[in-house]
């Protein structure tokens, strides 16, 4: 059955480490190691646990389908590179992009303090998830962070009609003085793809100037964008050029420069119901202790300080926090049927 937040009837608040040790039971049955299912598990349940629904659990059914189709490998271990004093690569061995990550977190984080910055390219690796869970715990060690990953061709060039681009997002992280890190995760197009179905399974409609449908007709129809049509960049009508230059840019950072896809080289045709992009990812981690003048993160606080003195409401990451927080205290917010169903895919016969 689907998972779905919005899911009627009710609502049952399950406790962070609950969610998390379910998750990887259901990882670990359906054909990834306790190594890869512990890492998946902690970055599905923290994405639900922050409100960050289209990267919650409404993507188990896609990881599983994808595991079930031999596209991904969960077993897989990834291989580092030690290629420079400020470069390390990983070799994912076609498996998830995350335990590739956690593989060289703790060089990636050694190197920016020796050097000053240093950088991290993840080839042959599936990315299916938010991107901020890989930059804020850079910028809670004190660093300052940059990610892009592309995805699956499903985003139009600027003034095209045929999907080219994924949803490439880019995320950022900086320490913030006495405040949780402040961190942004946007992507590339006009809205994500995970929310496009979200809003095909609850039968919304988007906003215009969100995608075209498989004629290169604009549609706000969900299901149309889905069924052969595509995404627009973000910009508007009059501005798309804009976030299809930014998309550009993710494909040359986190695929040409890494060694991994474009998000329109893979062909998954011969695996029915795979669903994660076989791309590459990008992470940049930059020490601030290196840099003049006064503390870093105290800059970034006088920042904040001043965008809310001029009227900006809410701060990159700020609801985030608020629903991490309410999530912790209270439990995690999930319709019953839903947490029925993950306890079944955890524990019942599959």
């Amino acid at each position: 059955m689907p998972l779905s937040h919005t899911a009627s009837g009710d609502v049952q608040h399950v406790p962070f480490d609950d969610l998390r040790g379910t998750l990887a039971r259901i990882f670990e049955r359906h054909g990834t190691s306790a190594e890869v299912a512990a890492v998946l598990a902690h970055n599905c349940a923290s994405a639900e646990r922050d409100g960050a629904h289209s990267h919650g659990v409404f993507r188990i059914p896609g990881y599983l389908s994808t595991l079930a189709s031999g596209w991904v490998d969960g077993r897989a271990v990834p291989r580092v590179e030690d290629v420079a004093p400020g470069y390390l690569a990983v070799d994912a061995g076609n498996g998830f992009a995350q335990p590739a990550y956690r593989a060289a977190y703790s060089a990636l984080v050694a190197k920016a303090r020796a050097n000053g910055v240093a950088l991290l390219a993840i080839r042959n690796s599936h990315h299916f998830a938010a991107l901020w869970p890989d930059v804020e715990p850079l910028a809670d060690d004190g660093l300052v962070a940059l990610a892009l990953v592309n995805s699956m061709a499903c985003v139009v060039p600027s003034g095209g009609t045929k999907a080219l681009f994924g949803t490439n997002p880019i995320a950022f992280a900086a320490p913030r003085a006495g405040h949780e890190p402040l961190v942004f995760d946007l992507a590339t197009s006009a809205i994500a793809h995970g929310d496009v179905q979200i809003a095909a399974r609850e039968g919304r409609l988007l906003p215009d100037g969100h995608g075209v449908d498989r004629h290169g007709q604009p549609t706000n129809d969900p299901r149309a964008i889905l069924d052969g049509g595509a995404l627009l960049p973000f910009g508007g009508v009059h501005s798309s050029y804009k976030g299809s230059a930014l998309s550009m840019m993710v494909e040359l950072l986190a695929a040409a420069l890494t060694g991994g896809n474009f998000s329109f080289e893979f062909d998954w045709s011969g695996h029915p119901g795979a669903q994660t992009p076989w791309t590459g990812e990008l992470i940049i981690a930059i020490d601030p202790a290196k840099s003049a003048g006064r503390s870093f993160a105290q800059r970034c606080e006088d920042l904040v300080q001043a965008m809310a003195a001029a009227g900006q409401t809410r701060q990159p990451g700020e609801r985030r926090y608020r629903q991490r927080a309410r999530s912790l205290k209270d439990g995690i917010p999930l319709p019953a049927t839903t947490w029925a169903e993950l306890q079944r895919l955890a524990d019942g016969p599959i």
